[in-house]
This record gives C-alpha cells, structure tokens and sequence, in this order.
C-alpha cells in the first residue's frame, strides 16, 4: 500500500484522539491545582479553629 506524502500529510485521522488527550491533561491540572488550593485553605482554617481551643 503506497501513500504519497501529499496524502500523508492530509490525513488528520488520529489529532482528534490528540485533542481529546490534551483537553484531559488541560483538566487534570487544573483539578489538581484547585485540589491544592482547596487544601491549603482547609489546612488554614482547621489550624486557625484548632488554635483557638485551650489546651
């Protein structure tokens, strides 16, 4: 089966499985962000509350 290059290059069957990949690591980050900032925020507040308990 011979494929000229000008069919190689015209063929884009496989970039929206690309797209897909890189739309998913895009949400994957920022979920992992927002997981951190989340975190950081709890951790803030649960010291503050902790503190503020007599030992």
């Amino acid at each position: 089966m011979k494929i000229s290059a000008k069919d190689f290059f015209k063929c884009d069957s496989g970039a929206t499985s690309i797209e897909y990949a890189f739309i998913a690591s895009l949400i994957a980050v920022v979920i992992v962000i927002s997981v951190t900032i989340l975190g950081n925020n709890v951790l803030k507040l649960y010291n503050s509350v902790l503190a503020g308990y007599p030992e």
